[in-house]
């Protein structure tokens, strides 16, 4: 009789230890979300990205209105701001006089260089409630355009998500026999952006096996962008994005509750990848972020 007890005892203790366990999954999902939210929120995040102008050859004029190459916002109320000087991959930026601007957080008083986001952080103009930075887009300078008061900004009401689904938390191995190699991204300009890819991880979902191609970041984390059934009506059309932590021992776990909606899905001036050959799952993946609707 008490080597049964001590069965029941081990089930039951068992069981409240699955569900403690589920419910700290959920926790930490929900905090992953509202994380999620909050920088989607800030005063720099996509909600801001009010335009994207890609330069030419010579003087790009900067200012408020349609005649200005680089177009501010509204919110800028000084007419003509500036313009910028482009050429053999050098932009110069020459402020009008009596405009009140910062670069990197040192008033304008002359000429400034704009160092682009190609190697790393990019030189920031400020002016107003308005922020613009040079680009690099495979052979392409543009110049990218936020603004902290955007109208995306103040109408922001939160994501929409699936229900958190424990089960769509994989291991995922790597294919063995893959080396590190450059791997061609399409993105939303058109052309393609070369990554160091690692291979393709194999992962077993709901009895079935599949596999993705994947991104290395250079600090060895792995970026993952995928398509799946579910683009048709309920999430992002183009696509989503999944974050996972680098290899060990050539495995790496993937939670599609933390899938995301790509930059592109909250504003058209973002130049988002797309998911390359081979990412687009036959099976409906009813798990993390949502359409957005704006």
């Amino acid at each position: 009789m008490k080597k049964n007890w001590q069965i029941v005892l081990a089930i039951v203790l068992g069981f409240v230890a699955s569900r403690h366990a589920q419910a700290d999954y959920g926790k930490d999902i929900e905090k992953w979300r509202a994380e999620r939210e909050t920088n989607l929120k800030k005063e720099t995040g996509w909600l801001t990205v009010t335009g994207l102008f890609w330069l030419k050859e010579g003087t790009n004029t900067v200012g408020a209105g349609d005649k200005f190459d680089v177009r501010l916002t509204d919110n800028f109320k000084g007419g003509k701001f500036g313009q910028i000087d482009f050429g053999n991959g050098k932009a110069v930026l020459k402020v009008e006089s009596g405009v009140d601007a910062q670069s990197d957080g040192n008033k304008i008083a002359g000429p400034v260089d704009l160092v682009s986001d190609e190697k790393g952080k990019p030189t920031q103009i400020v002016t107003g409630t308005q922020t613009f930075f040079l680009i690099k887009r495979e052979e392409r300078y543009g110049i990218r355009l936020k603004d902290r008061n955007s109208e995306a900004r103040r109408n922001f009401t939160g994501l929409h998500w699936f229900p958190i689904d424990e089960s769509y938390k994989v291991v995922a191995r790597l294919e063995p026999g893959t080396d590190l190699k450059e791997l061609k991204v399409p993105n939303v300009l058109g052309g393609f952006f070369k990554e160091k890819s690692p291979g393709r991880l194999k992962f077993n979902l709901k009895g079935q096996e599949y596999s993705l191609q994947t991104v290395e970041e250079d600090d060895g984390s792995l970026f993952l962008i995928f398509g799946d059934q579910s683009n048709e009506k309920e999430t992002y059309k183009s696509g989503r994005f999944l974050y996972a932590d680098k290899l060990v021992n050539g495995e790496t776990v993937l939670d599609f509750n933390k899938a995301e909606n790509p930059p592109c899905a909250f504003t058209p001036y973002a130049t988002c990848p797309l998911p390359p050959a081979g990412n687009k799952l036959a099976v409906k993946i009813d798990a993390g972020e949502k359409r957005y609707d704006h």
